[in-house]
């Protein structure tokens, strides 16, 4: 498809948001006042706002391969500071999804090039977890469980951030979560890992890590 061809998408759209409510766009305009932020896949098959329902202006969004928070990523940070301490968001979500070819290539330690430096992240969570990953037979459950590993330690990671302590300690209401999403039926799931203060952090991860080893027809 030729790139022109995107423009005449976007004049369609706008022209069918218009006609449907005349004062979107002016509003749209206006201000944004999200109350969740999504960090999530850069897989073009994820649509953040999409799978939700969610309007633009609804949902602030981050988005990396494999759904990865480091401490040394200024970027995520920022969209997390603006988003916590700024746009005053009441949830963060973070979300990965099966089928991710960032965690495959992590679990299979591939080679793919600069992003190998990238996705050491997710491989450090498959040693980390190499028990619990290999305690399956089937290598497609293995890179499942993988998949959601990862968004159970993100969280975790994203609840050490000090701007989320900081948020805590001067007691801004804000959760995290854990979710993880099915191409195969669109379907989004809750890892069981939601935290809402700095008390809760430790057993919100164990009752996580608890819910990713039962099979996936018993939950």
């Amino acid at each position: 498809m030729d790139v022109t061809q995107l423009f005449v998408n976007n004049r369609a759209w706008a022209r069918q948001i218009g006609e449907r409510d005349p004062e979107f766009f002016s509003a749209l305009a206006e201000q944004q006042t999200p109350k969740y932020l999504w960090i999530g896949c850069a897989d073009s098959r994820v649509p953040a706002n999409e799978i939700v329902g969610l309007k633009p202006g609804e949902l602030f969004v981050h988005r990396n391969v494999a759904n990865v928070v480091v401490h040394t990523d200024l970027n995520c940070l920022s969209v997390l500071q603006y988003a916590v301490d700024v746009l005053k968001v009441e949830h963060v979500i973070v979300c990965g999804h099966y089928g991710c070819g960032g965690v495959r290539a992590a679990y299979f330690r591939s080679s793919l090039g600069l992003i190998d430096n990238w996705l050491r992240h997710v491989q450090d969570v498959r040693d980390d977890h190499a028990a619990a990953i290999d305690a399956s037979d089937d290598e497609e459950a293995r890179v499942a469980r993988l998949c959601e590993l990862n968004v159970i330690e993100q969280v975790r990671h994203v609840c050490q951030t000090t701007i989320v302590q900081d948020a805590w300690q001067r007691k801004q209401a804000v959760e995290i979560h854990g979710w993880i999403y099915a191409l195969q039926d669109g379907v989004l799931r809750d890892l069981h890992c939601t935290t809402s203060s700095m008390d809760e952090m430790a057993s919100s991860y164990r009752r996580a890590l608890e819910f990713t080893r039962a099979p996936h027809g018993a939950r």
